[in-house]
């Protein structure tokens, strides 16, 4: 690292295990630019101000942002894209010239390992689990790209996702019911089940699920946002039952892969960075 060095970080709480900076410096690496990613563990909530205020002035190039801090960041930039303004949740920050400016790359990133079902998925039933900022992405992304029948989101508290939702300014462009607890009845009929919420991941309840495996059946897919471990107790649960499933691993690279171009205005060295990023979740 040298004072040419552009620095880039995620932007978190517990994030120590994300494998962005493996994916990041690898494309860096691969691509000769002077740049480094490194992790910004924030505790507090009441600091994301001071931390971006901070990253201003020092000229940090670049964010990304995950749990829980998502919809926390909003407040504090400069402007919002389109599609970030359209969910009011954020996972991509760039320092344009002590300007900055919030994208949502989770959108495009959630929609491109579905895209190959579109036809199966269209008119049909899906459902997710969470109403972080994460879960407000998948929404967009199905009403955006695959028109579903109904989108079923299942939470914790209703009321706090109903006001989510109204903040984010969701359009009805699919019609959406928020419950409470799932069903058989309606699981079954489930054509996608997307896990939006931290369970599975190392540290976080690691055996747990957020549903009854009994529920899963050989007509779903299933997706786990979590991305560590690769083979989520979800997504085995989900292989048992005979389920399609789609690692998380595959939306961290899409969003990984138009963040970089946000940053650096060039594409992402895709194939080298699956490479690193296999070989290191082998070892």
């Amino acid at each position: 690292m040298t004072t040419a060095t552009k620095i880039f970080a995620l932007l978190g709480r517990s994030v120590d295990y994300s494998y962005s900076p493996l994916i990041h410096n690898a494309a860096f690496q691969e691509l000769g630019l002077p740049c480094h990613y490194t992790v910004f563990n924030i505790s507090d909530p009441e600091l994301v101000g001071d931390a971006l205020r901070g990253a201003k002035a020092l000229g940090i190039a670049g964010f990304s942002v995950t749990i829980p801090y998502k919809k926390t960041v909003v407040p504090y930039l400069d402007e919002l894209s389109e599609e970030a303004a359209s969910i009011q949740a954020v996972n991509t920050i760039v320092n344009k010239r002590g300007k900055l400016i919030g994208y949502n790359t989770d959108i495009g990133g959630f929609a491109a390992p579905l895209l190959p079902y579109r036809e199966s998925i269209t008119g049909q039933t899906v459902s997710l689990f969470g109403a972080g900022g994460a879960a407000l992405a998948a929404i967009k992304a199905f009403s955006q790209f695959f028109s579903p029948k109904e989108i079923l989101l299942f939470v914790r508290d209703t009321e706090k996702a109903r006001i989510q939702l109204a903040e984010s300014g969701y359009d009805n462009s699919a019609p959406l019911t928020i419950l409470s607890q799932e069903s058989p009845e309606i699981i079954a009929g489930c054509r996608v089940i997307v896990n939006a919420t931290p369970l599975g991941t190392i540290g976080n309840k690691g055996s747990a699920i957020p549903l009854d495996r009994q529920l899963l059946n050989p007509g779903q897919i299933v997706y786990d946002m979590v991305y560590n471990p690769l083979d989520t107790p979800l997504l085995q649960a989900a292989q048992l039952a005979g389920a399609t499933t789609i690692s998380g691993i595959e939306m961290l690279i899409g969003q990984a892969e138009r963040a970089f171009t946000l940053w650096t205005g060039i594409s992402m060295p895709t194939s080298a960075v699956r490479k690193a990023l296999l070989q290191e979740i082998e070892q």
